[in-house]
């Protein structure tokens, strides 16, 4: 077994603050942001940034769904951390200035993956089919806050 990551950036004409806000508005803008791959979502404690406890299953392949129960923390100011209660799977979200009204966010999945054959197969595809999902995320947050 070993560590898999996917990590996803992407920079948006919007106040670092704003951009912010709408990730970790998880009751109210957050289910806008979710392509098709995101199902069941429902919001089960909490709804904006630390506290939130969230649900949602998360389609990467036509046979691969993983039912994600989601806690929410802000270690710091600019990160929002999903820890996945289901499994080892962490998402950190990181905003941070990048010029005049401009921020990058940089979005960074982490689990322990199978070994053997699969865990090849894992280690290889699943951060390029993760980074597309949180691609088409991001660039509906770009959409959301750079109107």
């Amino acid at each position: 077994m070993g560590q898999v990551e996917a990590i996803t950036q992407r920079e948006i004409a919007a106040d670092p603050e704003d951009v912010f806000d709408a990730l970790a508005d998880y009751s109210g803008t957050r289910p806008q942001l979710l392509p098709e791959h995101f199902s069941e979502y429902e919001v089960r404690e909490g709804g904006d940034g630390k506290g939130t406890l969230v649900h949602w299953k998360l389609q990467a392949t036509s046979k691969r769904v993983r039912d994600c129960l989601l806690e929410v923390d802000e270690p710091t100011d600019g990160q929002l951390v999903e820890k996945d209660r289901n499994s080892s799977m962490v998402t950190t979200w990181v905003v941070t200035p990048a010029g005049e009204r401009r921020a990058k966010v940089v979005v960074t999945t982490t689990w322990q993956g199978a070994g053997g054959i699969g865990g090849f197969f894992e280690r290889t595809f699943a951060p390029k089919g993760l980074g597309r999902i949180y691609d088409t995320l991001l660039a509906n947050l770009a959409a959301h806050v750079e109107k």
